[in-house]
């Protein structure tokens, strides 16, 4: 049987295991970890910490989406990652890019990043840049609005079949462009405009989000949604609420986890594919 995997700019990534993407701020107004490697030093050497860690994937960004988050101009988010990237683009570990402006993913792309990871889908206009690059991998995330009213006026009704259509729409207009299919993973967006349950119904339900025949990431690190059933107000609170999830996604079928907390993540892997015999 052939190994499933995901098609990137350089590198071929097996998802015979769950991968882990460890995530790189370069903000100093993200959710969790706002402005704790918000210039390019303390990025770097935060990226290098994720690699000894056991990171498979690092995944950088410049602006955050956290609800209510203002729209970040392209110059300030090329400044805060174009400096990390010519870094770590080097150390020979897949490099995935948190952006939705199609300039943006086209510098980077130029530089040798490996995966765009776009909140928007693709909505933006950065299909076409996708399209141009024969190999690059690309995750497209379902949200609800845009980040400065979607948990305003959430989504209504049941989410995990609005989310699949959607997904399922975008997977396939990238195709029709010539996009192989080895080249896309889905994220339902977890904390995007949905309500708790209907996060935790994606998960409950992740195998109709399977159903669709492309790879799925889980990006439930220390959101909201962990810390409204635990009790946890702080996002630094949530971590074994995050590892929690991460490993439940991954037995659900997520063949990816972006995690802030790539050690413990790694930790809890272990310990479930042990528990397998493998």
């Amino acid at each position: 049987m052939t190994e499933p995997y995901w098609q990137t700019s350089r590198f071929r990534i097996g998802l015979s295991r769950p991968q882990v993407m460890g995530i790189v701020n370069i903000t100093p107004d993200s959710f969790s970890d706002g402005g704790q490697h918000a210039d390019a030093v303390a990025a770097i050497r935060h990226a290098e910490l994720l690699v000894q860690q056991g990171a498979d994937i690092l995944d950088l960004g410049g602006e955050s989406t956290r609800p209510g988050a203002p729209p970040l101009p392209l110059e300030e988010e090329m400044a805060r990652v174009l400096p990390v990237l010519k870094e770590v683009v080097r150390w020979q570990v897949p490099v995935s890019i948190d952006t939705y402006k199609p300039e943006m993913m086209q510098a980077c792309l130029d530089l040798g990043a490996d995966i765009i990871n776009d909140v928007w889908a693709l909505r933006r206009g950065g299909s076409g840049v996708v399209a141009g690059h024969p190999h690059c991998g690309v995750c497209l995330m379902h949200m609800h609005l845009e980040p400065q009213s979607m948990q305003v006026a959430p989504m209504q009704g049941d989410a995990v079949p609005q989310v699949a259509a959607f997904l399922q729409e975008q997977a396939h207009k990238l195709m029709a462009q010539g996009v192989a299919p080895e080249r896309i993973v889905l994220d339902p967006g977890v904390g995007f405009g949905k309500t708790v349950a209907q996060n935790y119904s994606l998960l409950a339900r992740q195998n109709e989000l399977l159903a669709l025949g492309f790879p799925v990431l889980a990006g439930w690190s220390r959101k909201s949604s962990l810390g409204a059933v635990t009790g946890r107000s702080q996002p630094l609170e949530r971590v074994a609420a995050s590892v929690a999830a991460a490993v439940l996604g991954a037995a659900r079928g997520a063949r990816i986890v972006r995690v802030h907390d790539v050690a413990e993540t790694v930790d809890g892997l272990k310990v479930w594919q042990a528990a397998l015999g493998g």
